[in-house]
């Protein structure tokens, strides 16, 4: 199992995240280390999927995992839709909230042990969550390992076309930062392609509606859920039971 990169904790602890989702309101920003504003889209999460989500949720094939899934508004749409999805969040507010607009959630890292490992037919990674834990390549890595052979990546990328690794506070105007800095990305389009195809992924579509990015991939081969040289294991109090050979969804 891939080792999570340091510092995705945080966020989950960091209240005034907790708050805008449990309200629907912003306004909330992302604080770099040198002190620019990130602005986060609270309102637009806490909605009905729009659009331009429902446009990315028509070209999910088999069980969707949405890693990262925020309120649920993707998965709730899904699951309107019939369709098998999980999602998958530090925030336990996040969960909560998603779980209560009809959707299945379950409070995780997605670099911890997960239902459904190496079954997804696709993994979303939306709202710009290329960036958890600061390091996309590691991110892509665990994305082969949750796919199953041949599944479908969709990544909502920057609207820039930048490639950093920075270190940010949630905060709101106004108010101190609450919690650790942690390690985030913000990748654009051809920062992604350009890491995807050096890690072993194929384009399989890019995308824009409106002023956001989109890229879908697939995995070349199966030897991205082969194991990095000197991963560590990762232990969980939550480990996932058996799951069915049918869906990836298990009782948890």
């Amino acid at each position: 199992m891939t080792t999570a990169p340091a510092d995705t904790a945080p966020w989950a602890a960091a209240d005034p995240y907790s708050a805008a989702l449990r309200t629907g309101r912003g306004p909330l920003f992302l604080r770099r280390d040198d002190g620019r504003l990130l602005p986060l889209e609270v309102e637009r999460w806490c909605a009905g999927a729009d659009k331009a989500d429902r446009a990315v949720l028509d070209r999910c094939e088999g069980a969707v995992l949405d890693v990262g899934c925020g309120p649920g508004r993707l998965v709730a749409e899904l699951a309107a839709r019939g369709r098998t999805v999980l999602g998958v969040d530090v925030s336990e507010a996040a969960v909560s909230r998603t779980i209560g607009s009809g959707g299945q959630a379950l409070r995780r890292s997605v670099f911890e042990p997960l239902p459904g490992e190496g079954r997804w037919g696709t993994v979303l990674l939306m709202d710009g969550n290329i960036g958890i834990g600061g390091d996309p390549a590691a991110l892509l890595h665990r994305m082969g390992q949750l796919l199953r052979p041949g599944g479908l990546l969709i990544a909502e990328t920057a609207q820039a076309d930048v490639d950093e690794r920075i270190r940010v506070q949630v905060v709101t105007p106004g108010r101190e930062a609450v919690g650790a800095p942690f390690a985030w990305a913000r990748t654009g389009t051809p920062a992604l392609l350009r890491l995807a195809r050096g890690a072993g992924w194929r384009t399989a579509a890019q995308w824009a509606a409106g002023d956001r990015r989109f890229v879908a991939l697939r995995p070349r081969s199966t030897s991205s859920r082969a194991e990095p040289p000197n991963s560590t294991a990762v232990i969980s109090s939550q480990r996932p039971r058996k799951t069915s050979a049918e869906t990836p969804v298990a009782e948890r």
